[in-house]
């Protein structure tokens, strides 16, 4: 039930992320927006060296498999473009708690957690709160579940 409910309550948003991915450049495994953009625009290094995420400049940027990234500074970029897997989100930026349950929803960069050095994100609070009681547990199932649909298109889950 929770699985239809998670479907059916954002599926428009992924249908439109399976879309605006496609139509840009980003494949089925980037959460993006219409323009291509990543985490709404958040620096993805931020989190690490921050502590909490930041908006990133327009001016400063990255394109990284398909998606653009953006960067507080050209510090932040660079950092990112030596070890871009160290700061990528989880399962391309999109729901942790969703892939744990084989589907693709919209990731949102508010809604974070650093477990074991790896950016998780989640869709609502509500979803991340019930993420939090067995964090290790969806971490498994949506690691066992992004193999299988990484490269699918999320209105086809």
């Amino acid at each position: 039930m929770l699985k239809n409910m998670i479907r059916g309550s954002v599926a428009a948003l992924v249908v439109v992320s399976g879309l605006v991915s496609s139509a840009f450049g980003a494949g089925f495994d980037v959460n993006a927006t219409i323009t291509g953009l990543a985490l709404r625009g958040v620096d993805p290094v931020t989190y690490f060296t921050n502590g909490a995420p930041q908006d990133g400049d327009f001016s400063i940027t990255e394109v990284h498999n398909g998606a653009t990234y953006r960067f507080v500074s050209e510090a932040n970029r660079d950092l990112f473009k030596q070890n871009p897997e160290k700061y990528l989100p989880a399962y391309g930026g999109f729901c942790a708690f969703g892939t744990a349950m084989g589907v693709k929803v919209d990731g949102d960069p508010d809604l974070w957690k650093i477990v074991d050095g790896k950016l998780y994100l989640n869709l609502s609070e509500s979803i991340q709160e019930r993420w939090n009681k067995d964090i290790p547990g969806f971490v498994k199932s949506a690691d066992d579940n992004w193999t299988s649909i990484e490269e699918t298109d999320p209105s086809e889950l």
